[in-house]
């Protein structure tokens, strides 16, 4: 077996032979050196450098290896292939709690780089509800909503959006109730789960389409925050639902111009099939809603506007109430994640109006025009309860459609410790 090359961490510069390399070798130990600020985003380069040059077994090794440093560089380590290895630093406790938070880094990242074909709808909530159901053992319950029984329901968003694959869309419910009997929920999770999107009737051009197996990267990175949280001894009820379809064109898909009424009344015109994580989410907000639950949390990879907005090392988080932004971020930096706000006001909610609705799902325009992720966000807000406390994360950094500095290609898991962090409190 191939020995192992150390990885030291060192804040002296590189011998002159090395110039002003970042990472040095000698014998069987690699060395970075840190220089100025940004740490954390040096070692993850670093780490990627190595991984690149063909080293693909580590150990890290030596001082400064606190629990950040080892996962930021673990997440610049890992691919989507099998092939590499990592052994971490430090006493027992500290390399379980890297563990743990790489179990639940790899069972989002397989959900959300498995092929489109290979996870339908109602495979992707029976695989999270059984890893879930694996964790959390009796304490965890809950069921599957399928095909027509969406619309007994009255889960119209779900529905709609997947009626037009031959494979049903699906709402798991979930309950993890470690205190027994009738405790309150705590905590209300939504994800949006669309295994694969094709934006519908309106289409998207092939290299949009390529990577939307990812675009059920909500669903994986709430239940892998709750799977985390469940292993650290949650002892707190949270209720999780995520909203899976596939968006397919066919003779049973949704239609531009059709209006769906949903549970609570609000009635909606579709401008753009290609919106439809917002009408999925919808059902899963209003769901969230009748826990009673006092905080509410979405994840979903939603708009390309976040993106353009916050970049992709950033996700973006969006609340009506300025407490619950400023306990994101802080909880975010707890663990070396990243969030920034974008702003939600009341008038978001009218932003993409309709003449034959309450509200449109989008604007009629490319890419739902000026200020997309906001007006997302002010259409999702209809459908929160108004004493709820409410955050919504658009998932910008969640996925790298290619290999570049700081990630492999593939799911980047940023955002599951975040929501992890949030449910402690």
């Amino acid at each position: 077996m191939t020995q192992a090359m150390r990885v030291c961490l060192t804040n002296e510069a590189a011998a002159a032979h090395w110039g002003k390399a970042d990472i040095s070798f000698e014998g069987d130990a690699a060395r970075i050196h840190l220089q100025g600020a940004d740490r954390l985003r040096q070692i993850q380069m670093a780490a990627r450098k190595l991984r690149s040059q063909g080293i693909n077994k580590v150990a890290l090794d030596g001082e400064g290896w606190d629990i950040d440093a080892q996962w930021q560089f673990a997440q610049g380590f890992v691919t989507a292939k099998a092939g590499w290895d990592l052994s971490w630093s430090g006493d027992d406790s500290l390399r379980q709690a890297l563990e743990q938070r790489m179990e639940a880094a790899r069972f989002v990242r397989q959900l959300t780089n498995e092929t489109p074909e290979n996870l339908p709808p109602v495979k992707l909530a029976t695989l999270a509800a059984n890893w879930l159901k694996q964790l959390g053992g009796d304490k965890v319950s809950f069921r599957i909503i399928e095909g027509e029984q969406l619309l007994e329901e009255q889960w119209i968003g779900v529905h709609a959006v997947g009626r037009g694959s031959e494979r049903p869309p699906a709402m798991l419910e979930l309950d993890f109730n470690p205190l027994g009997d009738d405790a309150p929920v705590s905590v209300a999770l939504v994800g949006k789960g669309i295994t694969f999107d094709s934006g519908g009737y309106s289409l998207k051009a092939s290299e949009g389409m390529l990577n939307m197996k990812c675009d059920m990267g909500g669903a994986a990175t709430v239940t892998g925050a709750l799977g985390l949280a469940i292993k650290n001894g949650l002892n707190k009820r949270v209720k999780l639902f995520l909203c899976c379809a596939e968006n397919l064109v066919s003779g049973r898909a949704y239609k531009l111009g059709d209006i769906l009424t949903y549970k609570n009344g609000v009635t909606v015109e579709v401008v753009n099939t290609d919106a439809e994580g917002r009408l999925v989410l919808a059902d899963g907000l209003q769901a969230a809603s009748a826990t009673g639950a006092p905080f509410i949390i979405d994840a979903a990879t939603l708009t390309g506007a976040a993106v353009m907005a916050v970049g992709g090392n950033y996700n973006a988080i969006f609340s009506p109430d300025t407490a619950v932004l400023e306990l994101a971020k802080t909880k975010a930096s707890a663990v070396a994640e990243r969030v920034w706000p974008l702003p939600l006001d009341p008038w978001h909610k009218d932003m993409c109006p309709s003449a034959y609705a309450d509200t449109a799902n989008s604007r009629p325009v490319k890419g739902g025009g000026a200020g997309g992720a906001s007006n997302a966000a002010g259409f999702l807000w209809r459908f929160v309860r108004e004493d709820a406390k409410w955050l919504h994360i658009d998932l910008a950094g969640s996925f790298e459609d290619s290999a570049g500095a700081l990630w492999a290609a593939g799911a980047t898991t940023h955002g599951v410790l975040t929501i992890a962090e949030l449910l402690k409190d």
